[in-house]
């Protein structure tokens, strides 16, 4: 699925990798604040082997259950390229995206769920709700 980053206006002033929890924490110049799990950030990146290059060539990216963020790098003022532990290294996290999918979480998950479900993929475990 293609995701179209909504403009946020607001920059990032704080980003915590929670290791223990495997997720990355945002917290922006507005006040907002997002904990994004690292398979719902892993299975929503940008990359084109997942978008593909045109509409109509998204991959569904399965079995990412356990995948853990390893690194995460900056990329300029605008960006940050997290190294995932299934070897995903290529997804450009703008600000934008990040607030985007802290924002639409709670819409964005159930429709990841929803096509896996469709897909008639069946996860290893349950999902991890966001806190």
């Amino acid at each position: 699925m293609r995701l179209y980053p909504i403009p946020c206006n607001s920059l990032p002033t704080e980003i915590k990798h929670h290791q223990l929890s495997n997720k990355l924490e945002i917290s922006f110049d507005d006040g907002s604040i997002f904990l994004l799990p690292a398979e719902y950030l892993r299975v929503y990146t940008p990359s084109a082997e997942a978008v593909g290059h045109a509409p109509g060539q998204e991959v569904l990216q399965t079995g990412k259950e356990e995948v853990t963020i390893k690194a995460i790098m900056p990329i300029g003022n605008y960006a940050i390229r997290p190294v995932f532990s299934d070897g995903h290294d290529s997804g450009l996290y703008t600000w934008d995206l990040l607030y985007t999918l802290g924002a639409g979480y709670h819409t964005l998950w159930p429709d990841y769920l929803a096509r896996l479900a469709a897909a008639g993929y069946e996860r290893k475990h349950s999902p991890k709700e966001q806190s």
